[in-house]
């Protein structure tokens, strides 16, 4: 017997080990990626990422609620006497303590996440008619916190102040928000 073509038959069958291994490892890449790829965020979340917001509109006093990522944001253009009265606070009485200038970017205008939390519940103060408080900020009527002109609470379950998105201001008019 000749062992002529042996040689032959290893090549051939270590050939055909490394493709069929090459061809396995792409096939279960090409199983998991969808299952990978369903963890990235999607489109309408990633739209909602961030967001700008012009200003220009708003009046000294007023405020505004707008959506980021399902959440209110309160923005409110401050008056002076609602500055003076959120610098005038010592800091080492508050529940969560937070100086005024930690809370704003830009003096006289406040954005948070309107969200009191407690218990997730959105407090009022927003619009003129709305209870705002013992403070003159924010209310939550579900379990009675107050927060003040800076969105600190005061009083109340709440255990930290209403939450500060990341922002920057873009102009003096228009901001991002995320």
């Amino acid at each position: 017997m000749s062992n002529t073509g042996s040689g032959h038959d290893e090549t051939k069958r270590d050939f055909l080990m490394v493709a069929t291994a090459a061809v396995g490892a792409v096939g279960a890449g090409l199983t998991v990626w969808p299952f990978i790829n369903s963890l990235n965020p999607s489109a309408d979340v990633l739209a909602l990422a961030s967001i700008e917001v012009d200003l220009s509109t708003i009046e000294e006093g007023q405020s505004i609620t707008v959506t980021w990522r399902g959440k209110p944001v309160f923005i409110r253009r401050q008056t002076a006497a609602e500055i003076a009265d959120a610098e005038g606070v010592d800091v080492a009485t508050l529940p969560d303590p937070q100086a005024y200038g930690d809370r704003v970017t830009k003096p006289g205008w406040l954005v948070m996440v309107g969200i009191c939390t407690h218990l997730g519940c959105v407090p009022g103060g927003q619009k003129v008619t709305d209870n705002k408080g013992d403070f003159g900020g924010w209310y939550c009527p579900c379990h009675g916190s107050h927060y003040d002109t800076a969105g600190r609470i005061r009083k109340g379950p709440a255990p930290k102040n209403l939450e500060v998105p990341e922002y920057n201001f873009l102009s003096d008019n228009l901001i991002k928000i995320g």
